[in-house]
């Protein structure tokens, strides 16, 4: 007689947080067994969530030249969708209604330091795979049909209420319409379906079928998204950075090379993954792979490029500023990582790369704010001087101070 083991208890779809638990488990826990593998819902994520932005901030932002918006408007009785990128405009929010229409507006964490705030509970992810937060505001109704998105997304309930339903069927086929100008799907046969409230939020790894509705009344969403560039995009661009830096005899060389490990920090087990969706990386040294994939990933999907100060700063200048007490500010677009391969460490800032010190790298990618008094040697206060005149790097200057 043969004892059979137990069977494992299925995963649960729904969990509730806690203040000690935002997840309703460890974040490695988390990990290891919900992250690009199954969905979840969990409840009370953020407790008590106040939104940091009102709807009507949100539709002056989308009317802002340079803000990536989106206004959809749904016909139920024709069944058709129309699509008004923006900048908008307050008319033509006047002829929306009060029903079936929603907001949608990108990189809102580049304009708002409130919402940028936002991404601090999400540190348990390496700062570089985060996108952006998108905020969608809708009248009952309101929603942008099932689709599927080729990234993990975070969608956290922020205003109102909002219907989601989603599908865990890997055989549903997903085949988008043709007649309307965005990605739905054709087909869609929902397999769980809830309604969430503020501080509710539903984690979807990539490519599972889901379609969210106002429901009751206006709603806001903050979708928290991640960077997930395409073998294509990855292939493309490491391509163009080979044809410009790497000697030509590299190209058919098949060297043996090994595999090459804090907050924005491009570590040995993220070289490993790109070695494994790159066939071409064999033929890479570790440094080569390194210093391409931190210029593209910090320029990957970049809205926006910091803007140059219109007089560069001096070295004294800086030193005067810093001493006076100001505070160094990261610029909202500036998006860095950081490697350290044996003793030398780089920044790299929006595609640009910084000789730095492992300890400040790693500061300017946790704290969107260095606050006095400071304590930089010689080379910190170079590297500094770098960042500000390429607009990466922002001196503000505190009230009272004699700056």
């Amino acid at each position: 007689m043969t004892l059979s083991k137990p069977s494992r208890k299925p995963l649960p779809i729904e969990v509730r947080g806690t203040s000690r638990l935002p997840l309703g488990m460890s974040a490695a826990q988390f990990l290891r067994d919900y992250w690009q593998k199954r969905p979840l819902l969990i409840r009370n994520a953020f407790a008590d969530f106040q939104s940091p932005v009102a709807p009507e901030d949100l539709a002056g932002l989308a009317c802002e030249e340079g803000a990536l918006a989106r206004l959809i408007q749904h016909d139920e009785d024709r069944q058709r969708w129309r699509v008004k990128t923006g900048p908008l405009s307050e008319s033509d929010f006047a002829k929306t209604g009060d029903a079936n229409w929603t907001l949608l507006v990108q990189d809102v964490d580049k304009w708002d330091m409130d919402v940028a705030a936002l991404l601090d509970h999400f540190r348990f992810l390496p700062s570089w795979r985060v996108d952006d937060v998108m905020i969608s505001y809708a009248e009952p109704g309101g929603g942008v049909g099932a689709h599927v998105d080729q990234y993990d997304v975070f969608l956290l309930q922020g205003l109102g209420q909002r219907h989601w339903a989603i599908s865990t069927d890997a055989n549903a086929p997903k085949d988008f319409r043709s007649d309307v100008e965005l990605k739905q799907l054709q087909h869609f046969r929902p397999t769980h379906e809830w309604l969430l409230d503020p501080g509710d939020m539903l984690y979807l790894p990539p490519g599972v079928p889901h379609d969210g509705v106002a429901f009751g009344g206006p709603c806001m969403t903050f979708s928290v998204g991640m960077r997930a560039p395409s073998q294509a995009e990855l292939v493309g661009d490491l391509a163009d950075y080979l044809a410009e830096h790497l000697p030509e005899e590299l190209r058919y060389t098949d060297p043996d090379l090994a595999p090459a490990k804090r907050t924005g920090e491009i570590d040995k087990a993220a070289l490993q993954r790109l070695r494994s969706a790159l066939p071409t990386a064999a033929t890479l040294d570790d440094a080569t792979l390194l210093d391409w994939f931190g210029r593209f990933i910090t320029r990957y999907r970049a809205a926006q490029t910091p803007a140059v100060p219109d007089k560069p700063l001096t070295e004294a200048a800086m030193t005067k500023h810093l001493d006076g007490g100001a505070s160094v500010l990261r610029h909202p677009w500036s998006r860095m990582a950081w490697t350290l391969r044996r003793s030398h460490c780089n920044l790299y800032a929006n595609g640009q790369a910084y000789p730095a010190s492992a300890p400040l790298a790693e500061r300017l990618c946790t704290q969107r704010t260095l606050s006095p008094p400071h304590k930089f040697n010689a080379a910190e206060r170079a590297l500094l001087l770098a960042l500000v005149n390429d607009g990466h790097v922002l001196l503000r200057k505190l009230r009272g101070s004699r700056t």
